[in-house]
């Protein structure tokens, strides 16, 4: 299980990786609860086609549709316009790099809130992934110093809101990953939406652009719908902390791609910072002896 869950976090990083690329371009034209709307409809149609391909049920009667709510407006509408928004005062590379501070805010908030068992492992992990992201982004006090402080702050903003929001969907019971994914989406699209035609317009033309749709199918169906069925599975067969580590690899993710569809070069801090990332993610996801017993005897 333990690879499978690696597996699906190095998966979901690669999709998330250009997320923060289609966000900055699809503000020349929309804002961002906009965005947060448009993303969450394709998403939604997206896990609405797979579960009848797939013939998932649905069972909305069977669904906790007001902690449902409060979920997905804490771990979905509510950062993906906040994120938007600090895209127009932060750089796109810059805004990657706040989001990884996800994994560490959700241990705080889980200990502190949420009575998540830690252990010492999980932390040195923890730490060992984030001396890589500074090693692969190559992150100095002069490069930290110029970032804007109102972009700083809804980033760390957003960031908490992934840490609650995670803990939050945990404690979703008698739901599969395809109904939460699918819950999730829904309602973020109607409290985001709400939003978005209250406050901002709406251009068809853009809409319409070529360039804006391709940016939206990545952002939506592919960043949305099935991402969001990874991030799921990981949170219900692993936990919040580790399904939100998975924003330690986006900055490396963005590189990677960047390299494959640019031609940008690859340089050797991406090497070592990658090695501490997957060392540190190893670590804090492996389990102790004695819970790895207890989960055989309850199997």
């Amino acid at each position: 299980m333990q690879r499978l869950l690696i597996t699906a976090l190095i998966l979901l990083s690669l999709i998330w990786g250009g997320s923060f690329f289609f966000i900055k371009q699809l503000l020349q034209d929309f804002g961002p609860w906009t965005i947060a709307f448009l993303r969450s409809s394709l998403g939604l149609v997206t896990i609405g086609m797979i579960m009848l391909i797939l013939q998932k049920p649905f069972r909305f009667r069977k669904i906790p549709w007001s902690p449902m709510a409060v979920m997905a407006l804490v771990n979905t509408a509510i950062p993906w316009a906040i994120i938007g928004f600090s895209e127009t005062r932060l750089t796109s590379g810059m805004a990657s790099i706040l989001n990884a501070t996800t994994p560490l805010w959700t241990i705080v908030v889980g200990t502190l809130f949420f009575q998540t068992i830690t252990n010492r492992m999980q932390w040195i992990g923890m730490g060992i992934a984030f001396i890589g992201l500074i090693v692969l982004l190559g992150i100095n006090p002069k490069s930290i110093i110029s970032v804007d402080f109102l972009g700083f702050i809804c980033m760390i903003t957003a960031t908490l809101c992934y840490a609650v929001g995670s803990q939050l969907s945990k404690r979703l019971k008698g739901v599969s990953m395809y109904q939460i994914t699918f819950g999730t989406l829904l309602c973020s699209m109607l409290g985001s939406g709400s939003v978005a035609f209250s406050v901002e317009q709406i251009s068809l033309p853009n809409l319409a652009s070529l360039t804006n749709i391709v940016m939206l199918i990545g952002l939506g169906v592919f960043g949305s719908g099935i991402a969001y069925i990874l991030f799921y599975f990981m949170v219900q067969k692993g936990s919040p902390e580790f399904a939100t580590m998975v924003t330690y690899f986006i900055p490396a993710s963005a590189i990677i791609w960047g390299s494959t569809l640019l031609n940008e070069q690859i340089h050797w801090s991406l090497l070592m910072g990658l090695a501490f990332i997957l060392g540190g993610v190893f670590l804090a996801s492996k389990k102790r002896p004695q819970q790895t017993a207890a989960t055989r005897n309850e199997t």
